[in-house]
């Protein structure tokens, strides 16, 4: 337990809270729960309300967690981030060997083939063990598991329904976590049937390898998934509405690199460009675009049309309305800065509310809202949440872009420095792309990380934690890498946006 305290200390960064006053706040949150079968009901089993759970039955919490479909972990662990990182990595070295790149190396393999079961059977092998782990993981700390479709039928009640929505259990509670996550936006006027027409779940179980594929959308899932079937053969065009690759949030400097980089791999960018109809036509998909600036009007045809213009939060039939919880126009629970709905003792996290659908960023706010519900201070610096696009290079970034600095009139500097000039990434000959720091000109306070190349998802978390704890440019620079590592880089481009100059680059 006092392991678990300091932990949650050190978290919450609130000095005036010391061990044995947090431990008092535990202590007498253990005997609430007297005219209820729970402390807490969390609804979902995704990385926010698994780790809520979690949280809160080592908090001292008598917990139940509801989980509508048959396996734990919601839509990251079993069609979500865990499966396409399976496809992704495996993919890769897939097209390492096809490619010529190992030969290049002086790894010679012969004729390489595909076997496409065995790619996808990998991929499983991850997705079990990781849901099968929230099993255990929930044994371990007393979290009951509870198999239905869950509705908040009272203020302390959730109702547990089967699939033809009769109630199968009911328990009382003092508090409602809802983490219910979100679910694949549909396109108007096209009807999905995941076999030809298919979401980002379809997409992760294709049976074979397609001669073509057209995406719907050049944003993060886009990129990952048409970057996946890219390198195991298939000809890829990417339909954008936008201007630019890599979704919102993206420093636009980043996002032209980014492009230019999976141009150079293969897959194809029509920018500016909006889907209007799909149809289905002798064993093809028949997409109609047109421009959006010029009107230009033109039909791709596709063996594979892949829809990926977002998420939206699931938050229907959950008895919101009910008890006069609204929504707002894009489905979200509105909340306070601890999480709380209208009613107070009811609350939610991930991506059924306000901010970016990222599963680290339902797993805090899980943390720290079930830690706010036995006393402890509740913050999260949303600044400090990074963003991952998992191609090959990765694309990584966390603060704020250039074009956020020049909106709010804040004077900056920037830092570069290329991979093409780290001895690591030369060894490994992985040298596209490059560290981007933004400093605040003033103060030398690091503003923004914006990273594409080699371990990019890996690096960008030593960004946050500077950013955590107000680093400037300077202390970066000044601290010890480890030579010959990729993370030398993020040290230059911190040197050289506060001194002007990086050591080894021209």
């Amino acid at each position: 337990m006092q392991a678990s305290l300091v932990s949650s200390v050190r978290l919450l960064s609130r000095p005036a809270v010391g061990k044995q006053n947090l431990a008092a706040v535990l202590i007498q949150s253990r005997g609430y729960a007297t005219e209820h079968d729970a402390d807490l009901v969390v609804i979902g089993s995704g990385p926010g309300g698994y780790v809520g759970a979690i949280k809160a039955a080592q908090l001292g919490m008598k917990t139940v967690c509801i989980e509508k479909n048959a396996t734990l972990g919601g839509t990251c662990l079993n069609v979500g981030c865990i499966p396409s990182k399976a496809l992704l990595n495996n993919s890769h070295y897939y097209h390492m060997a096809k490619s010529g790149d190992l030969a290049k190396r002086g790894i010679v393999t012969g004729e390489v083939s595909l076997d496409l079961d065995a790619l996808m059977g990998e991929k499983s092998k991850a997705v079990g063990a990781l849901t099968g782990g929230i099993k255990m993981l929930f044994k371990a700390n007393k979290v009951t598991h509870l198999e239905g479709h869950g509705k908040i039928t009272g203020a302390n009640q959730v109702s547990v329904l089967n699939p033809d929505g009769s109630v199968k259990e009911v328990v009382n509670t003092k508090n409602i976590m809802i983490a219910t996550g979100s679910e694949v936006t549909p396109f108007p006027g096209i009807d999905v049937d995941e076999e030809q027409i298919v979401s980002s779940t379809g997409a992760l179980s294709l049976k074979k390898v397609p001669e073509k594929m057209v995406l719907i959308g050049a944003g993060v899932i886009g990129v990952e998934l048409g970057s996946v079937w890219s390198r195991l053969g298939t000809e890829v065009t990417a339909v954008e509405f936008l201007g630019h690759v890599g979704g919102m949030g993206i420093d636009m400097d980043i996002s032209k690199q980014f492009q230019r980089i999976m141009t150079k791999q293969g897959i194809k960018f029509k920018l500016n460009t909006k889907v209007t109809a799909a149809r289905k036509e002798n064993g093809k998909v028949l997409v109609s675009v047109e421009g959006v600036k010029d009107g230009k009007q033109d039909t791709l045809e596709a063996d594979v049309l892949l829809v990926c213009v977002g998420r939206r939060p699931y938050t229907a039939n959950l008895g919101l309305e009910e008890l006069g919880i609204e929504r707002d126009d894009r489905g979200r629970v509105p909340v306070n800065s601890r999480f709380q709905t209208v009613l107070p003792n009811i609350f939610a996290i991930g991506d059924c509310i306000q901010g970016p659908m990222l599963a680290h960023k339902a797993e805090d706010e899980a943390i720290i809202c079930a830690e706010g519900m036995v006393g402890g201070p509740v913050h999260i610096d949303y600044n400090c949440v990074p963003s991952v696009i998992y191609t090959h290079p990765e694309v990584a970034w966390v603060g704020k872009t250039e074009e956020d600095l020049k909106a709010e009139g804040v004077e900056y500097v920037i830092g570069k420095f290329p991979f093409a000039a780290n001895s690591r990434a030369k060894c490994n000959n992985d040298t596209d792309g490059l560290v981007k720091i933004i400093g605040d000109k003033k103060t030398d306070r690091l503003l923004g990380a914006h990273i594409i190349g080699p371990g990019a998802g890996e690096m960008i978390n030593e960004a946050a934690l500077a950013m955590e704890y107000g680093a400037s440019c300077e202390d970066i620079a000044r601290v010890c890498h480890a030579h010959p590592t990729c993370s030398e880089a993020f040290r230059e481009a911190n040197l050289a946006a506060w001194s002007g100059k990086a050591i080894n680059s021209i």
